[in-house]
């Protein structure tokens, strides 16, 4: 339906930018998934559109079929896109999440427990890289609409039968929880969790804004060798501890230091280091990161190699 809805577009408005087709086969699903393949082949060669194909290693079919599986899968596809557009001098990659997807986030991110950022659920653009940026041009659309779009076009399509595994937390929501909701609860559940995110987002764009400012205020490291944080904390003794959590957090995306181990709780035990009016021990934190008060500086040490995050990582379900 992306694909169909693209073309058009880029038919009706022209332009001289190309549209390329990326397919990623992840070679867990066997004959299916090499189905998909030719069957999208077949159609960028019907609709004269340039075909560009990934695949991972067969091994990866003795994994687990679990989420840690579906997150391993989700970034080897990304990187696989970005790969290829960069290779193609390619500016955006665009993918089709719905509606539907954005809240089935919100609720995956409700129950997993998540703050303010999470719940803004799935952004409609994030970078890849330094030069290609992820768009989600069918983000406002619901899947309904999407299939009756492709049953006035005549296009018909592939369904992935994972989408139906309930060994997937994801579609344990979908085909489980959400129905349960609307059914005994609240039938414009769907239109709820999307209000909730909209509204989500435009709190945290402020909040990030203010730490934005606070960050430039307080925030000192050495770009060459960013193994050091320091933070002036005097700027942020008026501050309510949401904001100080979140200049620290700008200060780690800064540094490129990994997200993905922090949660609310080291948020929270690195803000109290900087109010606290007496000296609290050192923390220790994931990713082998010393954090200590000196005087009216918190003093930020990464004893490991950092690792190269990238701006999505802001608003991870984990951070707060």
């Amino acid at each position: 339906a992306l694909l169909r809805a693209v073309l058009g577009v880029k038919h009706a408005v022209g332009g001289s930018g190309s549209v390329y087709v990326g397919h990623f086969n992840h070679g867990v699903r066997g004959a299916a998934a090499d189905q998909d393949e030719s069957w999208l082949t077949e159609l960028c060669q019907r609709l004269g559109v340039p075909l560009e194909v990934g695949r991972a290693d067969g091994s990866a079919r003795v994994i687990d079929q679990g989420n840690g599986w579906e997150d391993m899968a989700r970034n080897t596809r990304y990187q696989f896109l970005r790969d290829v557009a960069e290779r193609l001098g390619a500016r955006h990659v665009a993918v089709a999440h719905t509606a539907d997807d954005q809240a089935e986030t919100v609720l995956h991110r409700i129950v997993r427990g998540t703050g303010l950022a999470g719940l803004a659920g799935i952004s409609s653009a994030r970078p890849l890289s330094e030069s290609v940026t992820l768009i989600r041009p069918l983000l406002a659309v619901r899947r309904s609409e999407v299939l009756r779009y492709l049953a006035a076009i005549g296009q018909d399509y592939r369904s992935d039968k994972t989408n139906a595994d309930l060994r997937f937390t994801r579609n344990r929501l979908r085909h489980e929880l959400l129905p349960t909701i609307r059914k005994r609860y609240n039938q414009e559940v769907d239109e709820a969790l999307l209000r909730l995110a909209a509204q989500a987002g435009e709190a945290q764009q402020v909040i990030s804004g203010l730490a934005d400012n606070l960050a430039e205020m307080c925030v000192r490291m050495d770009a060459t060798t960013p193994r050091f944080i320091r933070i002036d904390s005097r700027p942020l003794a008026d501050q309510p501890p949401l904001l100080v959590r979140e200049v620290f957090k700008v200060a780690w995306i800064q540094a490129k230091w990994p997200l993905q181990a922090m949660g609310f709780h080291e948020w929270t035990m690195l803000a109290s280091l900087a109010l606290a009016a007496e000296p609290l021990p050192r923390l220790n934190l994931p990713g082998d990161v010393f954090a200590s008060r000196r005087d009216s500086e918190v003093v930020l040490e990464c004893r490991d190699e950092p690792l190269a995050t990238t701006a999505s990582s802001r608003g991870s379900p984990r951070s707060y």
